[in-house]
């Protein structure tokens, strides 16, 4: 494949879109002395306020060392599953996923679990996967979005991405998310390698603008076998693409496709 490059001032304008700090300054989420995550200014008094008192007992603000931040108390994935259904009754979460998310410390250790609707309301850090999928004359196959979907609907996005759940390894997030958006299996897509890591600090519109995503992904590349087509299956793609180089260029320096898809993307293709 001969290589290409973009424009370096767009490659810029990327890195830049994908490293935002908060529109304002977040409170920090503590779980056990950790910092799991945070919060916009305001946004959980108005929770606490009106939810039961199991929730406010367990839900603390506190000043430690001169840092004003939110505390947990009790087991972490108990009491994020009852701050969670505080933010549902109020209406403040995105759309309910009933999927659980690894809620990890700053080192990455598991503390617990939270349900995916809330990971970046509360600005907890998640983890990602993509794969590239390419024929072997070089052409890529790209996905757009569902136009239903809450983030990004209807932009250009990798073959295949998706979310790392709790209980997931990264492959196996890998093989999941590649059998339901492309109904492709992966080991049918070889050879199959680690591209590399890109990370996003940015801030969301979930529940009205006060989300944060801190997320790290993961993500491979493949060859897809000629006369094997990616076919939706879980009604989060709105279509595929088969696109020459060229032409993937040119969508993705129009600011087609999502920001994670195009630092992955250009680190591919450069």
């Amino acid at each position: 494949m001969t290589a290409w490059h973009p424009d370096p001032a767009w490659v810029s304008a990327v890195r830049a879109s994908a490293n935002q700090p908060p529109r304002a300054k977040r409170l920090p989420l503590v779980a056990g002395g950790a910092a799991i995550g945070s919060v916009e200014p305001g946004f959980l008094e108005q929770i606490t306020r009106s939810s039961a008192e199991d929730l406010r007992r367990l839900l603390l603000k506190i000043e430690q060392n001169g840092v004003v931040g939110w505390h947990l108390g009790g087991e972490v994935t108990a009491t994020l599953g009852c701050l969670a259904e505080a933010l549902r009754s109020a209406g403040r979460s995105p759309a309910w996923r009933n999927e659980q998310l690894a809620v990890c410390d700053e080192a990455g250790h598991r503390l617990g679990t939270v349900e995916r609707a809330l990971a970046r309301v509360l600005g907890i850090r998640t983890r990602a996967v993509h794969l590239v999928g390419a024929r072997a004359d070089g052409r890529v196959w790209v996905q757009q979005r569902a136009f239903d979907k809450p983030n990004d609907p209807g932009l250009w996005d990798t073959m295949v991405g998706g979310m790392v759940a709790a209980d997931d390894t990264v492959l196996a997030a890998l093989a999941r998310e590649t059998a339901e958006e492309a109904g492709l299996a992966l080991d049918a897509l070889q050879p199959l390698a680690h591209g590399g890591r890109v990370f996003t600090h940015r801030p969301t519109p979930d529940a009205g603008g006060a989300g944060y995503m801190v997320e790290q992904t993961d993500w491979y590349h493949c060859t897809v076998p000629d006369g094997m087509e990616p076919e939706n299956r879980d009604g989060e793609v709105a279509r595929f693409a088969l696109l020459t180089q060229g032409e993937l260029l040119a969508r993705l320096q129009r600011d087609e496709f999502t920001t994670e898809a195009s630092m992955i993307l250009a680190k591919w293709v450069g």
